[in-house]
């Protein structure tokens, strides 16, 4: 990753989110991710996506990334959490 602080995209559910996420981070739900393109459209790229595990994140950066909105799987939330203090 870059030095360039990145968007952070939480694929997680809300309730998932609520019990602890990356702070500025937005959450848009996997199921809700085809509904809200324009908001990926509208969000400087290349975005990073996170979700528990990194299995969900990384389905939804590989359609992403297939429709042209570039994106990256930066895994699991809590490792990107400890791991980078800019993302």
């Amino acid at each position: 990753m870059n030095n360039m602080k990145k968007v952070v995209v939480d694929v997680r559910t809300p309730q998932e989110f609520a019990g602890g996420h990356i702070p500025e981070s937005i959450n848009i739900p996997m199921q809700e991710v085809m509904q809200r393109l324009d908001e990926f459209k509208g969000m400087n790229q290349p975005i990073l996506l996170c979700c528990a595990s990194g299995n969900r994140s990384g389905q939804v950066a590989a359609y992403l990334n297939s429709i042209g909105i570039q994106c990256e799987n930066g895994g699991c939330w809590m490792e990107i959490n400890a791991t980078h203090s800019t993302y």
